[in-house]
């Protein structure tokens, strides 16, 4: 098989097909997987877009369509006649094992395969953002602020929000110190835009968060390029704070949260993958470390999921066919105020609105990668992508191979934030949106 795919590769090459392999820094020293080692990624990588058109399929049979569900309501889902036939329940759970086996047999595999070759870089110490400003220095490379909240999510009784046993617990670690977990307190949540580029001059609560846009231009062009204020406002995402403290959100942190909750299943998830690599606990505060918590956490979920969907058949066999929860809107006043926080796959996502003689007043969210692609705060203080890169030493400056591997750990999605810029400094275009017209 792996024969086959290296002939099929080599095909691609002589016909200069490389696709995402073009850009490749080739013969960079800090590529440190084999040839063999390539190839078993390579194929892997292949077979891994066709699992993943499965998993589509999967999130297509009850809502509707992949990547953004149809069938969520409020009070319920609408897909009552999938989960009321048993050929599509069949068909859900064929595809989630053929996923499983994919995860178990070759994706932690390959991060194990990964893992041991970079294993220097996730034990050493003195590469971590806490040790250069004088905290444990845990960890490794990309480590960063060593500070993790989650939100907590997935309800595993009916129960109440507030009584429910979670999946993934709620609350925050700090500095790296997974023997203790301390409480979530959501009034402690705030934004700052002192390096944003919104009005602002102090951080405040989402249900007070404003949006208005400032946009103060580049600095300096120096040899026909030109550069951000970066000691001024050079970003458009905003720098969310917790406690007074910057914090880091996603599957590391829901990891790491899960482990100094002493919560038994992902304790027993993170602990197997530990053993069996025969790995410190530091290794988790490293790139290698948040890489392979993604790893770990899948296959956590795999598993899961394989529970979940044995129990959703075995409700629907028993005649419990309810899809939905009675609500009424009437219980709610003209003025009001509410939010949903919930764990995305890349972390904590929040939303707050405020309601004022029953219309909107104010609506704020703070999504997962505003935690941790945020900038310097109004304390000069660095978000998550900012503080992991302190201490990364990098092979050659021409091919930052090591930054963008310590970034890509943290499946950034700033789609929202990227702006089309000239990077001469030219202005594009500039457009103005008229919010105030009726329909």
């Amino acid at each position: 098989e792996f024969k086959a795919i290296q002939e099929r590769v080599a095909k691609f090459v002589k016909q200069g097909r490389l696709g995402i392999f073009g850009n490749g820094y080739w013969g960079n020293p800090h590529y440190k997987l084999t040839p063999e080692q390539n190839l078993i990624g390579v194929a892997h990588y292949l077979l891994a877009l066709d699992v993943q058109r499965d998993m589509a399929k999967m999130q297509a049979i009850f809502g509707g369509k992949n990547p953004h569900p149809q069938s969520i309501v409020v009070g319920g889902v609408t897909c009552v006649q999938d989960i009321q036939n048993p050929a599509r329940l069949a068909l859900f759970k064929s595809l989630l094992l053929q996923g499983t086996k994919f995860v178990k047999e070759a994706y932690l595999p390959d991060v194990y395969m990964a893992g041991t070759m970079y294993a220097g870089e996730a034990t050493d110490s003195k590469a971590t953002f806490s040790e250069l400003m004088g905290g444990k220095g845990v960890g490794g490379t990309g480590g960063g602020l060593l500070n993790f909240m989650s939100y907590g999510d997935f309800r595993l009784d009916d129960t109440g929000f507030y009584k429910s046993a979670l999946l993934f617990p709620k609350g925050v670690v700090m500095g790296g110190d997974i023997s203790k977990v301390l409480p979530l307190d959501e009034e402690k949540i705030m934004e700052d835009v002192t390096h944003s580029w919104y009005k602002g001059d102090k951080p405040l609560h989402p249900y007070d968060g404003q949006t208005i846009p400032e946009y103060t231009g580049l600095d300096r062009r120096e040899n026909g390029d030109a550069y951000l204020k970066t000691k001024e406002k050079y970003s458009w995402i905003k720098s969310p704070i917790y406690n007074d403290a910057r914090v880091e959100v996603g599957p590391l942190a829901r990891m790491v949260i899960g482990v100094a909750s002493k919560d038994e299943r992902i304790t027993k998830y993170v602990t197997n993958f530990l053993t069996r690599g025969n790995l410190p606990v530091t290794v988790l505060f490293s790139t290698v470390g948040r890489t392979a918590a993604r790893a770990v956490e899948t296959e956590l979920m795999a598993d899961v999921m394989v529970e979940w969907i044995d129990e959703l058949t075995k409700n629907v066999l028993s005649g419990d066919k309810s899809t939905w929860t009675e609500f009424d809107f009437d219980a709610v006043s003209v003025s009001a105020k509410g939010r949903g926080m919930a764990e995305a796959p890349r972390g904590a996502l929040g939303h707050w609105v405020r309601i004022e003689e029953g219309k909107v007043a104010n609506y704020q969210a703070i999504v997962p990668s505003t935690w941790n692609a945020a900038p310097r705060d109004h304390k000069n203080r660095l978000g998550a992508y900012e503080a992991s890169l302190i201490g990364t030493k990098v092979a050659n400056p021409e091919q930052p191979l090591e930054i963008i591997r310590t970034i890509h750990s943290f499946d950034p999605c700033i789609a929202c934030a990227v702006h089309v810029v000239d990077t001469k400094g030219k202005e594009l275009a500039v457009y103005k949106v008229d919010t105030s017209c009726s329909i």
